[in-house]
């Protein structure tokens, strides 16, 4: 596995209005070997959100922007190749936020959302949709902010999103 290439896309410039091809760059790098407490996996699945498109910008927002020549933000499940950090081993599959657009990625405890997912209770790719943050939204939007009682009427807009039409 050593001698194969990481391949990533890359942030090329800042996208003015629309992205365009020229905004992103296809690069290959070494394969990251994981160090103490880290752990290295491979994406399955990625999910291109939009929240994407607002970390291309550079300007204040509740998250930081992707800087230019960083690999693309996004949700990822992989699946571990190689670990040092306790509790994960080589085979188990897991989700996190800090992968992004590229084939494989360290891990450490600190990774933001990192989580395992057990493909024995559900498809691995539903912790990019019903069983992750759009329909963690779905539900919590529905039933704790909305608390619909019986005898009222459910009006989801956008229920041709990926929140809405889980809600």
């Amino acid at each position: 596995m050593r001698n194969l290439s990481n391949r990533q896309i890359v942030l090329a410039a800042r996208p003015a209005g629309a992205p365009k091809d020229s905004d992103f760059r296809f690069t290959e790098s070494a394969i990251p070997v994981p160090g103490p407490g880290q752990m290295l996996c491979r994406v399955i699945y990625l999910s291109l959100d939009p929240y994407v498109r607002g970390r291309m910008n550079d300007g204040p927002s509740y998250a930081a922007p992707v800087q230019i020549g960083g690999v693309i933000t996004g949700r990822t499940v992989s699946q571990v190749v190689d670990s040092n950090m306790a509790g994960y081993a080589t085979g188990d599959f897991v989700f996190c936020d800090t992968v992004g657009w590229q084939e494989y990625g360290l891990m450490g405890a600190d990774a933001l959302g990192l989580r395992k997912v057990d493909p024995q209770r559900a498809p691995i790719s539903t912790a990019l949709g019903v069983l992750g943050m759009t329909g963690f939204t779905a539900w919590y939007g529905l039933l704790e902010i909305g608390a619909p009682k019986a005898g009222e009427t459910v009006v989801v807009s956008a229920a041709t999103g990926s929140v809405g039409s889980l809600a």
